[in-house]
């Protein structure tokens, strides 16, 4: 039977590209990014995108840094917690700001959702604590129900930027029928049996409670689709409403022109009408497309689409260029990169 399952959810993955190693998925891409590398005579030239943020956003950024250049309104509170500081310090730090539990803790330099937990207890804050071998953040819950990704971009010479792109996120949500198990209904979704290794580490045999009727359960409470939940394109949902809340939003972010910005919400009305959301993160340079891993998209609308965007943050780089914010040298770009190989594998362990 375990064999059975293996054999299932390897060949689901082989079926949906959107679970294949993104090396895979760039091999196109790369060819592209190449030649703009060559044009602006510099492979890292994507750290002009954003002149504000460290490397443009592309890696080795601090969320905290960047929470700061977000105008405090629209992002839940969030405190930066330095690596090695005693869970009793960090509880404080926690009161003092006025974040109760249930929080969330991330790494403040983070990578695909790895190292995100919610944090219910003082237990689990020292687990947390004492496994981070890295700074992190700490922040108040989201209190909305729904989460988009907008892409905005926006060239240094206009006064308002676009919308690119939206994604919209299913969470990973089981639903009790009275009889199976938490387990048994995650093993109904080969999207969410996938997830079953860290939920199991996270849960242990809470998976074996038995949910009412109706009842529905959210098991990772954040949008990241390395974390099970389901993106739906959403890029039908631009209007000229919601574009002018986010150049509302974008414009007072100094120094930002091309990325992701996470966004929870109650309902798209009040989004449009700027009430009612929060940010959750903003990403930069390195931020993808994310509406393209709809299941309903080909690899070939995912190619265009990336190609898009890379060309997007081409252009932005080489006018912020040309006003004088400089390219990153070789050499540390190449330190930059190390850096960030070292980071990933700190997170990713926890």
């Amino acid at each position: 039977m375990i064999v059975f399952r293996k054999i299932r959810l390897a060949i689901h993955k082989i079926l949906h590209w959107e679970y294949w190693p993104f090396q895979v998925v760039y091999i196109p891409v790369y060819f592209l990014w190449l030649y703009y590398a060559v044009k602006a005579k510099s492979l890292f030239f994507f750290n002009a995108a954003n002149p504000s943020i460290t490397n443009g956003g592309f890696m080795m950024e601090s969320k905290k840094e960047i929470y700061d250049l977000i105008p405090p309104q629209f992002y839940p509170k969030t405190e930066l917690i330095k690596e090695g500081i005693a869970a009793t310090a960090v509880q404080k730090v926690a009161i003092d700001a006025g974040i109760k539990y249930p929080f969330i803790a991330k790494p403040d330099i983070g990578l695909r959702g790895s190292g995100v937990k919610k944090i219910e207890n003082s237990t689990d804050l020292e687990t947390y604590a004492a496994k981070a071998n890295f700074d992190y953040v700490i922040q108040n819950l989201i209190p909305y129900t729904n989460e988009v990704g907008i892409f905005y971009v926006r060239y240094p010479n206009q006064k308002a930027g676009k919308i690119t792109g939206i994604v919209s996120k299913e969470f990973l949500i089981v639903e009790g029928d009275g009889v199976l198990t938490v387990e048994q209904l995650v093993r109904l979704n080969p999207r969410f049996e996938m997830q079953l290794p860290s939920l199991e580490r996270e849960y242990g045999s809470m998976l074996n409670t038995v949910l009412a009727q109706g009842q529905k359960l959210n098991l990772v409470p954040y949008g990241n689709h390395a974390r099970g939940a389901k993106f739906i394109d959403g890029s039908h949902w631009i209007t000229p409403k919601l574009e002018a809340m986010m150049n509302t939003i974008c414009l007072q972010i100094d120094g930002f022109y091309f990325g992701r910005l996470d966004i929870m919400y109650d309902s798209f009305a009040d989004l449009e009408q700027g009430k009612n959301f929060s940010i959750v993160e903003l990403n930069g340079a390195g931020s993808e497309p994310t509406h393209i891993y709809d299941p309903k998209h080909s690899l070939f609308f995912a190619w265009k689409e990336l190609m898009r965007h890379i060309t997007y943050m081409y252009e932005i780089s080489v006018i912020n260029h040309k006003n004088g914010v400089a390219y990153l040298q070789h050499k540390d770009g190449i330190r930059e990169y190390k850096l960030h190989i070292q980071q990933s594998s700190k997170i990713t362990n926890i």
